[in-house]
């Protein structure tokens, strides 16, 4: 580690910056911003530098920089481009002892200015010291996207009670728990939705209660994981996953989204495959209320979407009759994750007027579908694990009055690195599924939509073979 990273106090304190051009001005508002009194030095200034010395919020002194000038300052910036000035304020500012950042010379700089996110009073900086700042600034946006609007609020928040809880707890370990409890728990959960009068009224419980005598009411967030790209994953459902104490997930829940939850969180695959044995439905939903009962955030992630042929709703169902707490997060479902990643539209104008999720399996005492209705032309027809069934699917399709030359596709391990797309008719359903050997995860997209995924492939290949001649 190079750079020794520390936040400086400014506020008050005499800043210079020397030059007043383009790369001056965000380097003035940031000192502005820290509550720093700051001092312009250059011949000439653009004209957001003349407006700030116009309203007094800034010194400008007109002419070239001098030694002098890094007297009594807590920091400097040099922006001017110039190299010899540039070297002249490094010089001087590391003889008078005073941090120096000489943009874009790392050589004349004793530190270097961070991408940061402002949540005041919450301040994270990035740095690549010096060596990439365009990527500093890509990580930057990536943190930023997943902080929660409010985590600033929260902070002040949970400052006004710090001296309350210290009285409370004075213990240093019983006072971090009960941190942790309300960083994770519900209470943050409501300063961050905008719930500021219930988080106050649970906080103040939270601290009257007496450390140790109650334990605090689990909880279960039944969370959609998406179709398989970690980067699919909402936000919600990150800060769930880093906050959860317990994650039950499915067998097809991607290691790289389980690498977003807590690395001391309990982790419990309760997947089922096809003809194998596994946990039973009814097996995860008491395990899931014994973990609420004893107190611990669970959440259980699901592929796609819980509440689209995943069995969120009865999961939900059945820890609400226990007077469990439960959060439902939706997730990208594989409908809309696969056809996107496979350059099909669900629904076209002119084409598809609607889409229809069907499931390629039925438990005992499901209703038997509706094969007449699901034949109907002018829609899309996404058929969740069907893969198996295929062959039976497209027959029972074609009874019922679907044109045998329906474009079909079937997407494999939809928006994975290792996805692959097989495309082809619905009278041939059965056997492309058996000679590609498909194998779930996998989703049977039926309709005219398909073809657009076939013009966009041609035109691509149009465009790249007409791009080989210009070269």
């Amino acid at each position: 580690m190079r750079y020794f990273p520390a936040f400086l106090d400014l506020a008050g304190r005499h800043c210079l910056v020397v030059g007043a051009g383009a790369v001056a001005t965000p380097k003035v508002r940031l000192l502005l911003d820290a509550g720093a009194l700051v001092t312009v030095v250059a011949p000439a200034a653009n004209a957001a530098v003349r407006m700030l010395a116009q309203r007094g919020d800034i010194t400008w002194r007109r002419r070239r920089f001098r030694g002098s000038d890094v007297a009594g300052r807590s920091l400097i910036y040099g922006t001017s481009g110039d190299a010899g000035v540039d070297e002249s304020v490094s010089h001087a500012a590391r003889c008078a002892g005073v941090p120096v950042c000489v943009v874009d010379r790392p050589a004349l700089s004793s530190f270097v200015t961070p991408a940061i996110i402002d949540r005041d009073p919450i301040i994270v900086g990035v740095s690549s010291g010096g060596t990439a700042p365009a990527l500093a600034r890509r990580i930057r946006a990536a943190v930023e996207a997943t902080l929660p609007p409010r985590i600033g609020v929260l902070a002040r928040f949970a400052d006004r009670f710090r001296s309350v809880v210290r009285t409370a707890r004075p213990e240093a370990v019983a006072r971090r728990r009960f941190w942790d409890e309300v960083f994770d728990g519900p209470i943050a959960t409501r300063v961050l939705n905008g719930d500021d009068d219930g988080a106050f009224k649970a906080m103040l419980a939270a601290v009257n209660r007496r450390s140790g005598a109650d334990r605090p009411p689990g909880s279960v967030a039944i969370v959609g994981a998406g179709p398989g790209a970690a980067d699919l994953i909402t936000l919600r459902a990150l800060r769930l996953l880093q906050s959860a104490d317990v994650v039950i997930h499915d067998r097809l829940v991607g290691a790289d989204v389980l690498g977003y939850a807590r690395r001391d969180a309990e982790r419990l695959c309760v997947g089922k495959a096809r003809g194998g044995r596994g946990w039973s439905q009814d097996a995860i939903n008491e395990r899931l209320a014994a973990l609420a009962g004893e107190g611990k955030r669970v959440v259980r992630l699901k592929g796609g979407d819980p509440l689209v042929f995943g069995r969120g709703g009865e999961e939900a169902e059945y820890l609400r009759q226990r007077g469990i707490a439960v959060e439902l997060i939706p997730g990208i479902t594989a409908a809309a994750g696969c056809a996107a990643a496979a350059g099909i539209p669900l629904t076209h104008r002119g084409t598809a007027r609607s889409v229809t999720f069907a499931t390629g399996e039925t438990a005992d005492g499901d209703p038997t579908p509706d094969w007449a209705d699901l034949a109907r032309p002018g829609r899309t027809l996404v058929v969740y694990m069907g893969v198996a069934n295929a062959d039976a699917i497209a027959k029972r399709l074609l009874e019922n009055g679907a044109e045998p030359a329906t474009p079909v596709a079937v997407v494999e391990n939809g928006t994975r690195p290792e996805q692959r797309v097989v495309t082809g008719r619905l009278d041939d359903l059965g056997r492309l599924v058996h000679e590609h050997a498909v194998a779930a995860p996998a989703l049977i997209i039926v309709g005219e939509v398909v073809r657009l995924r076939a013009a966009a492939a041609d035109r691509d290949e149009s465009e790249a073979n007409a791009l080989r001649l210009a070269i």
